[in-house]
């Protein structure tokens, strides 16, 4: 009875954009719905799987040879950042689309079977790691190097200095982009709709083709993004507010001298 209802009520061509934008996010607002809870799947599970990675990139690039290393420590680093190295241009010098038709036709090709959604997190993965990686980076370096000598010189390993003193410090120097990574990777997941994602894209360009609508399907999905995209980033910036006033110290103002 719906579905008659809004057969009954569909616009005329003589009716103006906005009588069709409320009719399409009518009739299509289950398709819609489902659409944004995937874009918003493939957004947060690839963007945090692509933050451990990213770290991890970050980490290697940030690793020094020392002299009295062993030369098996010397030939493992080399290794480790060649790898990186290679990985971190090849993703950043390729575009996403690229990127997923490759990953997702070059597996099927080869006999796995990855679904849709799981090559465009994967896809998102990747990418995210290799942006993040030079972030990372840039954090750890924006750390005075004066804290990890510091670590050392009371025992420290410099992993153990890395990941309880230089990683927490860099964490609060990234947010912002991390933040902004984010909110890049939910927009970005428009392009997999090339490898049949069934995100917002796919679904305003479906919408959009019963009815020779493009214009006011896409409008519908710039609704989405642009209220997602909103509210996430208030978010954001009230975390990264709530980082800049967190001190896990307490400063010494006053001293006992005993006499």
């Amino acid at each position: 009875m719906n579905a008659l209802l809004l057969e009954l009520a569909t616009p005329t061509a003589a009716d103006g954009t906005f009588t069709w934008v409320w009719f399409m996010a009518r009739k299509y607002a289950h398709m819609f719905w489902t659409a944004t809870l995937v874009t918003l799947l493939v957004a947060v599970v690839g963007t945090l799987l692509g933050f451990v990675l990213g770290f991890a990139v970050g980490v290697v690039e940030n690793m020094k040879i020392h002299p009295e290393d062993s030369a098996a420590r010397k030939a493992v680093t080399r290794i480790l950042k060649i790898i990186v190295g290679i990985y971190v241009e090849i993703f950043r010098d390729t575009p996403m689309i690229v990127q997923g038709m490759v990953i997702y036709y070059g597996l099927r090709q080869n006999n796995f079977m990855i679904t849709s959604i799981a090559a465009g997190i994967l896809v998102t993965v990747l990418n995210t790691g290799a942006y993040m990686g030079e972030t990372v980076r840039g954090g750890i370096d924006s750390v005075d190097p004066g804290q990890e000598e510091g670590a050392l010189a009371m025992g420290m390993s410099h992993a153990g200095a890395m990941l309880y003193i230089i990683l927490p410090q860099a964490l609060k120097n990234i947010f912002p982009e991390m933040g902004n990574t984010f909110l890049n990777n939910l927009k970005m997941t428009s392009v997999l709709n090339v490898i049949g994602v069934s995100e917002l894209f796919l679904m305003a360009k479906t919408a959009g083709g019963a009815y020779y609508k493009y214009y006011e399907a896409y409008l519908v999905i710039a609704i989405i993004y642009l209220i997602l995209c909103f509210v996430l980033n208030r978010v954001f910036l009230a975390i990264e507010r709530k980082l800049k006033e967190t001190k896990n110290y307490e400063l010494a103002t006053e001293y006992l001298v005993d006499d």
